[in-house]
């Protein structure tokens, strides 16, 4: 019975996306609680079991981390989130005329900053679409590959921000075998940067060739004429935060710092007030570091709540049994196969969870941390691989997918503010995600010649060679 609560959270998750078309981290936090506690009823001995949901899951190092980190990064998110950047993106492309195909490669490269500043796919894709889709679309740009061009630069985000819940995540789960500790999130943002660059560079290059209309909107009244440049000056911290994060390696010292300076800089150059940071009025709270950290609890739960699925797993050997079948396969018997037995892996948990990368790398994660030991594959290289390939191929299933879902919902409710919006299909979205597409084959690549490979040294240093 310890598969009980596992199938019953991805049953509700293919509910949720599927059938109610509902995307929700309470939602699904609840889901998962149910699920335990209707596992708990069937278990042999409901002591232990719920000793492994607390103990061995929910308790555990690797959990109280991540809620730690998603916590503190929080904050930097909706400071960055309500900035004015994406404003600012939009004002820089029509004061520079950019029109058609070229406005929206433009896009894709504005929403990977903007994703990467936030560190939320999620939340760029709610603020990233009310400001760039409609203007990009009276300025020339093709509907459906512009969707795809914001998507994509969302994922991007998800790929090489320090701050987002699934570098966290990946990060996390990737402990070393020759020191103490698991990869640290600087190290892993950077030796994954490559990647994600290759593929933007590829990307950007198909949005630029396919992403104009054939017969584009004159009318462009409705564009960002209004908008300010003021909000790109807040670019400034998340460089200072990213210095500080690749100095230090320490993202507990990374996010205050960028904190400090995103005030700083937003007071003196007047994109913020006092009351933007906090605010207090009878008994309604406001401000970006309350609305940061309250946002934040929904997929704080969610994580803790995988987490309590994920310590009945690991009590009853489940995971262990599942690396080990893995781990001797004949797949599994080379390094390059160890790595294509990951990529099959985090890739069939992300379409089985719906596209919901946080919850299949926490899934998945434990399972590659073991099969890629066997080889001694450096936690900086698992990471990048259970992360990164989670964004390909499997987060863009058209009929599963939570981004697509996403997508179809923020552009359903412009359609009912903005007549000329048309009708776009998950398929069309799925086949123009140039990013996700690039990556699969920029890791297919790396996976088969070894671009990137490396191994955990005798001090847990990256080593080209054993």
């Amino acid at each position: 019975m310890s598969l009980l609560p596992m199938v019953l959270f991805i049953i509700a998750c293919t509910s949720c996306f599927v059938v109610l078309h509902v995307f929700d981290m309470n939602l699904l936090s609840m889901c998962a609680f149910l699920a335990i506690i209707i596992g708990g009823v069937f278990a042999k001995n409901y002591e232990t079991y719920w000793t492994a949901v607390i103990k061995d899951g929910i308790g555990s190092e690797m959990a109280v981390t991540i809620f730690a980190i998603l916590l503190v990064i929080s904050m930097f998110a909706k400071l960055m989130a309500q900035s004015g950047v994406a404003e600012g993106f939009v004002w820089l492309a029509n004061t520079i005329h950019l029109h058609g195909s070229l406005l929206t490669a433009f896009v894709f490269i504005a929403t990977c900053v903007i994703s990467a500043s936030t560190g939320t796919s999620i939340g760029t894709l709610f603020t990233g679409f009310p400001v760039f889709y409609p203007s990009g679309i009276l300025l020339g740009a093709d509907p459906v590959v512009l969707a795809s061009a914001i998507l994509s630069g969302a994922i991007f985000g998800d790929n090489v921000a320090p701050i987002s819940d699934t570098t966290v995540a990946s990060a996390s789960t990737q402990t070393y075998t020759n020191r103490p500790g698991s990869a640290e999130i600087a190290g892993v943002v950077t030796t994954r940067f490559k990647f994600a660059l290759c593929a933007a560079i590829i990307s950007a290059v198909l949005f630029y060739l396919f992403g104009g209309a054939s017969t584009p909107i004159s009318d462009v009244s409705m564009a960002a004429h209004d908008y300010s440049p003021k909000g790109l000056i807040m670019l400034l911290p998340m460089a200072v935060l990213l210095l500080v994060a690749v100095k230090t390696r320490n993202i507990f010292k990374a996010i205050p710092v960028g904190i400090v300076v995103g005030i700083l800089v937003g007071l003196l150059s007047g994109v913020f007030t006092w009351e933007s940071i906090f605010s207090l009025e009878g008994d309604k709270i406001g401000g970006f570091l309350f609305l940061g950290f309250n946002g934040m609890i929904g997929t704080v739960t969610f994580v803790l709540s995988l987490f309590g699925i994920i310590g009945i797993l690991r009590a009853s050997r489940t995971m262990d049994r599942v690396a080990e079948y893995i781990g001797n396969s004949k797949l599994a018997q080379t390094t390059r196969g160890v790595e294509a037995a990951i990529g099959l892996g985090i890739g069939a948990a992300t379409v089985l969870l719906g596209g919901v990368t946080s919850a299949s790398i926490l899934a998945f994660g434990p399972v590659a941390d073991e099969i890629g030991k066997k080889k001694m594959l450096h936690p900086f290289r698992r990471a990048v691989l259970v992360d990164c390939i989670a964004m390909t191929l499997p987060a863009i299933v058209p009929f599963l997918s939570a981004f697509i879902f996403i997508v179809l919902a923020v552009v359903g409710g412009l359609r009912s503010e903005y007549a000329f919006i048309p009708q776009i299909n998950p398929m069309s979205i799925a086949m123009t995600s140039f990013y996700s597409l690039s990556l699969f084959v920029v890791f297919v690549f790396s996976i088969y010649t070894g671009w990137g490979r490396t191994f955990e040294g005798k001090n847990g240093e990256p080593v080209k060679s054993l």
